[in-house]
């Protein structure tokens, strides 16, 4: 073989071998997984997923085209002195065909002009029905459509602690957001300002402003309570919301229908202290808990029964006492139940009292200088609940 043909053969083997190594190198590296094709079927299947997932989804499917987004308006004078407009938003879901929708007096007790947003983004124009500033419930009508839908209304009554609880609103002008926790709690008191509102279902669905208004739902799809409050320190959720029962909302809701407004039964006690028994006993009295009536409203149910109130300030030595905040009155009735329902306190009294009925008589068990007495009792209109 002479030398040329000898280098040839090497240069040969040497561009063979050169090629191979690289396509070694280069069938080593690392390369990128391949994913995998997204599934053929775009509609979600609920008996696919979790079962959780699948019952928010389907809840979400069937009430969120009855929940509507509320804008108020309203006109009010700034520091110059200037009518400038202002706007809320909050929530509501609709409760009848005819286009009735239930939603919270703060939402639209001072509105102006009131516009509903339905899903599909369908605006019509509201007006209001009634509302009630005690249990903060109102109803306003929109014109029905044809694809208007009614949201279920459940029952409050019999709810338990840890059942799922699914919220949808309209939080921050939000439309139509889906939240879901549990009944945390029931039968909360809220105390706003001079009002209290009682009997309240406590959450950890997710409500914010906005929220106010829209409906608290079960897992079967049904309403169980209208959002109204959260427990807040920074205004924000915290995983405390409040939500008027469903049961107590469809009762004012029909009597806002049926007379513009709400109507509670009244007794007729004008002030009033919560008797325990240690003040009981340092006042002389047996131990007893009860509602110490100090004054009782003039040409009232009480007053015409009988029941009265005190006549004498209770005194500290020279001093007179005074017991949260006000003087303590002697000598008044002290009630200690309704119909045999022990009633504690005011708030336990005023329960038992929104389940009457204007016209009920109810049975009044009460103690006057250490003596018990009954009373029947016929309830009349409260004349100064909508005020």
């Amino acid at each position: 073989m002479t030398s040329k043909r000898k280098w040839s053969v090497l240069v040969t083997f040497a561009v063979i071998f050169g090629i191979g190594l690289v396509a070694g190198l280069w069938l080593k590296r690392d390369t990128p997984p391949t994913l995998p094709p997204p599934p053929t079927s775009s509609a979600p299947q609920y008996e696919a997923l979790e079962a959780a997932e699948a019952v928010v989804m389907h809840v979400y499917k069937e009430v969120s085209p009855a929940v509507v987004n509320i804008v108020a308006s309203s006109l009010s004078v700034n520091y110059w002195m200037q009518v400038v407009p202002q706007v809320g938003q909050g929530s509501g879901f609709v409760i009848d065909p005819r286009g009735y929708i239930l939603t919270n007096n703060h939402v639209v007790s001072n509105a102006e002009t009131l516009e509903v947003t339905f899903v599909g983004e369908r605006k019509v124009k509201a007006k209001l029905v009634g509302k009630d500033p005690v249990s903060d419930l109102a109803i306003i009508k929109v014109e029905p459509f044809p694809e208007m839908r009614v949201a279920p209304l459940g029952v409050s009554d019999n709810l338990v602690v840890g059942q799922r609880a699914i919220a949808i609103g309209n939080p921050f002008g939000f439309q139509h957001t889906v939240t879901a926790g549990f009944i945390s709690a029931l039968n909360r008191d809220l105390t706003l300002g001079q009002r209290s509102m009682m009997g309240l279902i406590q959450t950890d669905a997710a409500i914010n402003p906005g929220n106010s208004g829209g409906p608290l739902i079960n897992s079967r799809g049904e309403v169980i309570g209208i959002n109204t409050a959260i427990y807040s320190q920074t205004g924000g959720f915290m995983g405390i919301g409040l939500a008027v029962p469903i049961n107590k909302a469809r009762k004012v809701a029909q009597q806002i229908l049926n007379h513009g407004r709400a109507i509670y039964p009244w007794l007729g006690l004008k002030t009033y202290m919560d008797l325990e028994p240690r003040t009981a006993e340092m006042l002389g009295l047996s131990k007893v808990r009860g509602v110490l009536i100090f004054e009782v409203a003039p040409n009232s149910p009480a007053a015409k029964a009988g029941l009265h109130g005190g006549n004498q300030f209770a005194y500290y030595g020279s001093r007179p006492l005074v017991v949260d905040g006000r003087p303590l009155i002697l000598g008044g009735d002290v009630v200690l139940s309704v119909d045999g329902a022990a009633t504690p306190t005011y708030d336990e009294f005023q329960n038992v009292m929104n389940k009457k009925n204007v016209g009920d008589t109810v049975k009044i068990t009460f103690l006057r200088a250490g003596v018990q007495h009954e009373v029947d009792i016929t309830l009349m209109e409260n004349p100064g609940t909508n005020q």
